[in-house]
């Protein structure tokens, strides 16, 4: 169904439930779950009365937006460009923190780097990146820019969800690996309390610039 949504002009009517049920050729069920979807994502909407059915949505930017997230999210090979563009958006995060984060965001924060320094401490690098994305959602999280905030949970969120393991990038030991990132973390957490806006970007660009990025290697 989401292939003849596609394929009409917006607002245009789309027929019945029960014929696109007929036309797909779909039993019921099948058929009330995408239509659930399809809602969901703000692609169809359903008009009562005569004249009435389904119709393909008018979508707003943000739609838009979360439905290229949702098209990317189908496409494990894409997840290394949804890394660089969460990369790209960190210090603009960094700057909004440095702005507004408030005693107890910082206190937060500190307790992310605790979960990771713990996970250092048990040689445990699945924990470890989970507690560093866990850091990362917080920092996104500080940011009044609605839009920006909710670009960069979604990308965390479609790295986490295709990562199966975490394995060395390069022939330095994972544990000394995972030790340096803690405390790179560490201190930009530290930068970010003392609002020292030079050390924080000096530090997110280090963060990013490095070839082995958040995640060591992540098997997808």
């Amino acid at each position: 169904m989401a292939e003849l949504v596609a394929a009409v002009e917006p607002g245009a009517r789309l027929g019945t439930k029960e014929e696109l049920r007929a036309r797909c050729g779909v039993s019921v069920g099948t058929f009330n779950e995408a239509l659930r979807l399809l809602q969901s994502r703000g692609l169809v909407t359903v008009k009562p009365g005569p004249g009435g059915g389904l119709f393909s949505a008018e979508q707003s930017p943000m739609v838009r937006l979360g439905n290229s997230v949702l098209a990317l999210d189908a496409q494990q090979s894409d997840v290394a460009d949804a890394v660089r563009i969460r990369d790209a958006l960190d210090p603009l995060l960094i700057e909004d923190a440095l702005w507004h984060a408030s005693p107890a965001d910082i206190s937060g924060l500190k307790d992310h780097i605790a979960a990771m320094e713990a996970a250092v401490g048990t040689a445990d690098p699945v924990a470890f990146i989970h507690a560093n994305w866990r850091l990362h959602a917080a920092i996104a999280a500080i940011s009044p820019n609605a839009l920006l905030s909710s670009l960069y949970s979604s990308l965390l969120d479609l790295v986490e969800s295709h990562t199966l393991a975490v394995l060395p990038a390069s022939e330095e030991p994972l544990d000394h690996y995972i030790a340096h990132r803690h405390e790179l973390h560490r201190d930009l957490v530290d930068a970010l309390e003392r609002r020292d806006r030079e050390a924080a970007l000096r530090l997110i660009r280090e963060h990013n610039t490095s070839l082995q990025s958040e995640e060591p290697i992540a098997e997808l």
